[in-house]
């Protein structure tokens, strides 16, 4: 082995070799956490003028390497933990979530067969149960963890999907697609996360099969219309794959009915998956929970715990309501899966997940679970809910601020609007916003969202950060004004 002893091992140099290079990596972060700026500001081209690959031949060893990483890539990067940083569903990350990343990284443990990861199969299936508990499944571990949101949605459509085919006796595994297919249809409403359509295009469908359902006026799915679309496909000789609810839209926070959902689909005989990738935090709340009412009568369900549950990126879930529809996925390989296993009760997660080699991202969940407690956990989940009423509310007096909607997550979406324009045309005021938010990135003072909802260009405070009190939206807020008036006057 070189002097450089690159690979993580028993020996005596290779663990003072880790120790020295996490001791290094660790106080960089420590520094980098002081820095007052929120970004540095460097612009696209300039990131793109500084950083370069140049690669030595003979490496620079471990200690130089840390040191370019620490120049080039973590002084440049964006302080999520920052109080002015809320443009989106990024989160701050518990202490013990780094933590366990360093245990995740060091045993380096691939959660596709339980002879890759022995205690951390029963760990993840475990915390499986005990997420639809929460929910309020029946008892069982029908369930993955997965890379977030859009591969859990890609999961519950899929089986939706292997499901509708096979009550009409045929395997999508074994056979693929057949029929008309542009008479199957999803349903989702106007708000729901893009990665519906991303989806069904990969599944063979298309933009195409996905039919947006009209919201109402908090940009919930409307009940109404959904009976309509529902009567319309029928009336067009259509038939409905799915219904995606949303508990959680990405820009207001948007909980759709999922009781009343749940029991049309039922009549129907319609899978319903819920991606409740952001609104899922509600599950600990003990302020909120009831926003998540029906949650157990779905089918699948998303879950992501990168956003409102304060874990590192990534840390996602997918649970199934009935254990059975896995079936439609099975498939085994003899290094991985065998027959023989199975007989034996080996539990091998590869036939619960798309993917095959996975990290035991589940740690990061139980360990901030033990750490802080589920009553502590659901303070700092109902915090950002309540800042958001807070905040909203003080957007109401500012007469230079304009609430877009009221709040119902953790978000507030508003806009900027002088006094003296009472005559300016929407295009005026979203163009003067849209600037703004790019005014206060560039600064490397604050990150604010920009948006669009309901045809208004607007700001969004996504207020996920526990350490985040209204009187940093406050100073907030008064950038947002100093930077509106020095946009005006230029």
């Amino acid at each position: 082995m070189s002097e450089l002893n690159p690979i993580l091992a028993a020996s005596a140099q290779s663990t003072e070799a880790y120790q020295q290079a996490i001791a290094q990596s660790s106080q960089a972060v420590v520094q980098w956490l002081q820095q007052p700026e929120m970004y540095q500001g460097k612009t696209v081209a300039e990131l793109r003028e500084r950083i370069k690959l140049d690669f030595n031949p003979q490496g620079l060893g471990n200690q130089a390497a840390i040191e370019r990483a620490i120049e080039y890539f973590l002084k440049d990067s964006l302080s999520v933990h920052h109080p002015q940083c809320v443009a989106h569903l990024h989160c701050p990350s518990l202490v013990i979530s780094q933590a366990a990343e360093v245990l995740i990284n060091a045993t380096n443990q691939s959660m596709d067969s339980w002879d890759q990861s022995p205690s951390a199969t029963i760990i993840e299936m475990k915390l499986i149960e005990w997420l639809r508990a929460q929910v309020g499944y029946q008892p069982g571990d029908a369930g993955v963890f997965t890379s977030g949101g859009t591969q859990s949605n890609l999961m519950g459509l899929m089986l939706a999907r292997d499901a509708f085919f096979a009550r009409q006796g045929h395997s999508i595994q074994q056979d693929g697609l057949t029929g008309n297919l542009k008479k199957i249809k999803v349903l989702c409403s106007e708000n729901a996360h893009f990665s519906v359509q991303k989806n069904m295009a990969l599944l063979g469908l298309g933009y195409q099969s996905v039919t947006l359902v009209k919201t109402d006026r908090f940009a919930r799915m409307d009940l109404n219309d959904l009976t309509e679309k529902l009567a319309q496909a029928q009336a067009n000789g259509e038939q409905i794959l799915a219904i995606v609810a949303t508990a959680g839209t990405t820009d207001a926070g948007a909980i759709d009915p999922l009781r009343a959902i749940a029991t049309l689909a039922a009549e129907h005989d319609i899978w319903v998956h819920v991606d409740a990738a952001w609104g899922g935090a509600l599950l600990l709340s003990e302020k909120y929970r009831d926003y998540l009412d029906g949650l157990e009568l779905v089918d699948s369900i998303t879950l992501d715990f990168h956003k409102q549950f304060f874990q590192t990126i990534s840390c996602g879930a997918f649970l199934l309501k009935e254990a059975r529809h896995y079936e439609l996925m099975r498939y085994q390989a003899a290094y991985l899966n065998s027959e023989f296993d199975e007989a034996q009760g080996v539990p091998n997660l590869v036939s619960k997940s798309l993917q095959t080699t996975r990290r035991f991202d589940a740690l990061k969940l139980w360990m901030g679970l033990e750490a802080l407690g589920q009553k502590q956990y659901a303070a700092i989940i109902d915090s950002g809910v309540s800042l958001a009423q807070e905040v909203a509310h003080y957007i109401m007096e500012q007469s230079a601020l304009e609430l877009v909607m009221q709040p119902q997550l953790a978000s507030v979406l508003f806009r900027y609007r002088p006094v003296e324009w009472t005559a300016a045309g929407n295009d005026e005021i979203a163009l003067l916003n849209q600037k703004i938010g790019d005014a206060l990135l560039e600064s490397g003072r604050a990150n604010v969202g920009v948006t669009e909802f309901d045809g208004v260009t607007c700001l969004k405070l996504t207020l996920l950060n526990p350490t985040v009190s209204l009187e940093d939206i406050k100073v907030l807020l008064a950038l947002v004004d100093k930077t509106a008036q020095q946009l005006l006057s230029a």
